[in-house]
């Protein structure tokens, strides 16, 4: 994973990729999850349009200058005339509300990365990316060591009972701390403060254990340990990438603001 991660990071063409089939893997254990509630979902459908979101981020295509809301309208149609077709009407507006949040919260969500690749040319790209990855993932590291350490005190023992306060806190220094060991990838053209990076740590951080919580709150709704199988040791797709998923768009969202501003 670390292989892949690295050189999706160098090169564009294979971030598309490893983007591409983590959101595959992804959508396909939401879907499987929500099927086991009994939910009638539209999850090949649900997949392609997952697919052309990135796809068409990278690819800069833009029908519209507000294309990203036309697509998820025409998606929207799409699987609206699908229920059309079908004789069983039960479920059909928690099926197609479900089918179009599990495109959003993993494929719309995780192509965050491919923006942020591609906020800034080159290897300031190539850097602002890493520094996020390196800050969210060092997180989940931080939380699984000092969890399993010392981890005494549960954080919210009904949506994840083997979470820790200690845990939690571990995560924030970690986080903290490599925010701060790759300050230097953040953009010249600011002026970063010490106590700024180090907050962007914390906040960061702490946005990737609430989009970890979240998760494992969705697993427990759907009576499941872990998202899937694809991953053997690591659990899921959905297991490696939850916190990312919320971190990345908030990440941009904040880079772009800072940037605009210089």
């Amino acid at each position: 994973m670390i292989f892949l991660t690295v050189s999706a990071i160098i090169l564009d063409w294979a971030l598309l990729l490893l983007i591409l089939a983590l959101t595959v893997g992804g959508l396909y254990e939401f879907f499987y999850m929500i099927k086991k509630k009994g939910i009638p979902i539209y999850s090949y459908m649900g997949i392609f349009i997952g697919v052309m979101i990135p796809v068409s981020i990278y690819s800069g295509f833009e029908l519209t200058r507000n294309w990203e809301l036309l697509f998820i309208t025409l998606a929207f149609l799409t699987i609206l005339l699908l229920q059309f077709a079908r004789k069983d009407n039960s479920n059909a507006i928690v099926g197609i509300s479900t089918t179009m949040f599990g495109v959003f919260y993993v494929s719309w969500l995780f192509s965050f990365l491919i923006k942020i690749r591609f906020l800034l040319d080159g290897w300031a790209g190539i850097k602002l990316l890493s520094f996020i990855l390196l800050v969210t993932k060092m997180g989940d590291i931080g939380a699984l060591l000092i969890g399993s350490w010392i981890g005494k005190h549960p954080l919210l023992p009904r949506v994840s009972p083997n979470k820790s306060i200690e845990g939690g806190a571990g995560s924030l220094v970690f986080s903290v701390v490599t925010a701060l060991l790759v300050r230097s990838f953040l953009p010249e053209a600011i002026d970063f403060k010490l106590w700024h990076v180090a907050l962007m740590g914390a906040f960061f951080g702490g946005i990737g254990q609430l989009g970890d919580l979240s998760e494992s709150l969705m697993k427990r709704d759907c009576n499941v340990k872990d998202s899937g199988k694809l991953l053997p040791g690591l659990g899921g797709v959905l297991d490696i990438i939850d916190s990312l998923l919320f971190s990345a768009p908030s990440f941009y969202l904040y880079m772009s603001a800072l940037l605009a501003s210089v």
